[in-house]
């Protein structure tokens, strides 16, 4: 699967292997279970983030990957919006320290709100 990633007006495709998603299921379980204990998201504490949060997270965490090279948690965060939001096409990061402002593009084109 793709999954297109912008980062400062500067947008890639990242491949996201189907064995990625698959094989990284428990650890996205395992995600979801941190995440329902709320979540520092910038400068407000989300008590009961929503899928839409869920992925602004895991896009904050592609925003670290990217900036320390690590790849296999780059496809990780990928594989996890991914799986946790079918359609998605695009993430857009906001890398300002704001993860509510991270958008969620639908391959209709329309970000998600």
């Amino acid at each position: 699967m793709q999954l297109k990633i912008t980062i400062d007006g500067k947008t890639k495709a990242l491949d996201v292997p189907t064995t990625v998603l698959d094989d990284g299921e428990a650890f996205f379980r395992k995600m979801d279970g941190d995440m329902d204990k709320g979540w520092q998201m910038g400068p407000e504490f989300i008590e009961n983030p929503d899928q839409l949060n869920r992925c602004q997270i895991a896009a904050d965490k592609i925003l670290v990957a990217v900036d320390t090279r690590n790849n296999k948690l780059l496809l990780l965060m990928a594989g996890y919006i991914l799986s946790r939001l079918p359609g998605v096409s695009e993430v857009i990061i906001d890398n300002n320290g704001d993860m509510l402002s991270t958008q969620l593009i639908m391959g209709d084109g329309k970000p998600l709100h």
